[in-house]
């Protein structure tokens, strides 16, 4: 039985250890996130979609400005020919040389260009705000980690203590055994109770391991480095009336803020469609020179030539029918405009439940939390009074255990609600866009 213990003991000394001994760092809430908002690689994508936004957002990619190209051509021939005035076969080779400048520019095409640059210009935006979102739910991931941390390191105190205390009821029973007091089916008992707490404890202290690693990889440490938080749970009391929160949702939340940008090109894609109604005009201007050397057979007959020119044209030009194609574009833009809408509508809607549930979920956790930490001072309480009435012999051994497991459910559901509180504000903050701010 000596060497079960001491076997026991000997494996937890080992964990805890090698768990000390690895290399650490210490890192507060706000530290979390702004790392992870440097190195989480969504957060890095959606920085380069924006990149790509801004370079696309010109007029150049509208179209306002002329297409210029630069290009040469180069022609060679040989020929045999009859030569009419000496009755002879001349053999001719012909060499020519073209290069060339043109411009191709759209002077008017029903307002397009214009329309086409305030797309760019709401993609951007979309871009931007979907940029948002990306830091918004990273945020609330770095969150979510960071109190996991810290909820598993409490939880594992509160198993620290349990075990430590049937460590030393264990050493206790077995001293009343030695004075004869106490039986071998206690000392078993006590026993298998501090072995119990001893494999919950490693269980636990896994359970924080695992969410030391889960809070690193969040951050983007490609070394995964373990970092501990330095804050402790932060519960707020704060009172949020649902008639703000809705207000603040609708004017913030990115989810919403990308569907009325998305609206907006719908509507632009109308107007774009009603452009072919108008006629096209495209102004085409260029230069060009050539140079062409013929060598006959005789050289005295080898003559060369040159020419150049430029030139400017209008191109008007009017579609009268494609078989009705630009009224059925026309309708079709304005189906996909109802159709946005009513996914708007929509999303309203599923957008205002989520946020009453959630605020009734906050408002019910707020509760909870109170009512936990009551059973939680109770409990504590009744583990004290127990222990001395077990020493005093007022209550068995299975009384006792039973008091112990009960403070051990009732800490860890009172962590548990604080951090279920902490995570529901967070969802809150980021339902009504405020997140960023916090």
């Amino acid at each position: 039985m000596r060497k079960i213990i001491t076997l026991s003991i000997s494996i937890l000394i080992f964990i805890t250890s090698n768990a000390q001994n690895d290399s650490t760092i210490q890192i507060s809430l706000d530290d979390a996130i702004i790392k992870a908002l440097e190195h989480n690689y969504q957060v890095l994508i959606g920085k380069k979609d924006l990149e790509i936004s801004k370079n696309n957002n010109s007029w150049g990619k509208a179209g306002r400005y002329p297409t210029v190209t630069i290009g040469a051509n180069q022609a060679n021939r040989f020929s045999n020919t009859e030569n009419l005035i000496t009755g002879n076969r001349d053999d001719i080779l012909t060499n020519s040389i073209m290069p060339n400048l043109n411009a191709q520019m759209i002077l008017f095409n029903g307002f397009a260009i214009k329309l086409n640059k305030q797309n760019l210009d709401i993609y951007e935006k979309i871009s931007e705000t979907s940029l948002r979102m990306t830091l918004e739910n990273t945020i609330t991931d770095v969150t979510a980690a960071y109190y996991s941390v810290i909820l598993e390191n409490e939880k594992l105190k509160v198993s620290k203590k349990l075990m430590d205390l049937s460590k030393d009821r264990y050493e206790y029973i077995k001293l009343k055994k030695d004075l004869g007091v106490a039986v071998t089916y206690d000392v078993l008992q006590f026993k298998n109770n501090f072995l119990t707490d001893s494999t919950n404890y490693l269980m636990q202290l896994m359970n924080k391991k695992t969410a030391i690693r889960e809070l690193s990889k969040t951050l983007g440490d490609k070394n995964l480095t373990e970092y501990i938080p330095t804050d402790d749970f932060i519960i707020s009391n704060t009172t949020y009336p649902l008639g703000e929160l809705e207000t603040l949702m609708l004017e913030n939340n990115s989810t919403l803020k990308a569907q009325y940008l998305n609206a907006e090109v719908v509507e632009n894609n109308i107007k774009l469609a009603k452009s072919s109604l108008y006629p096209s005009l495209s102004l085409g201007v260029g230069a060009d020179y050539t140079n062409t050397n013929l060598k006959y057979y005789d050289p005295s007959m080898t003559t060369s030539s040159y020419n150049y020119g430029a030139y400017a044209n209008l191109n008007l030009s009017y579609t009268i029918f494609n078989g009705n194609n630009r009224k059925r574009n026309i309708n079709n833009a304005k189906i996909e405009a109802e159709k946005l809408r009513l996914k708007t509508e929509e999303l309203e809607m599923v957008m205002k439940n989520n946020l009453y549930t959630i605020w009734q979920l906050y408002e019910n956790r707020k509760q909870l939390v109170k009512v936990a930490e009551e059973n939680y001072k109770a409990a504590k309480l009744n583990l004290d009074i127990a222990s001395e009435k077990f020493n005093s012999g007022a209550i068995s051994s299975f009384n006792y255990r039973d008091i112990q497991n009960m403070f051990l459910n009732t800490s860890y559901s009172f962590l548990q609600a604080k951090y279920n509180l902490i995570l529901t504000e967070n969802d809150l903050n980021k339902l009504t866009g405020s997140i960023l701010k916090k």
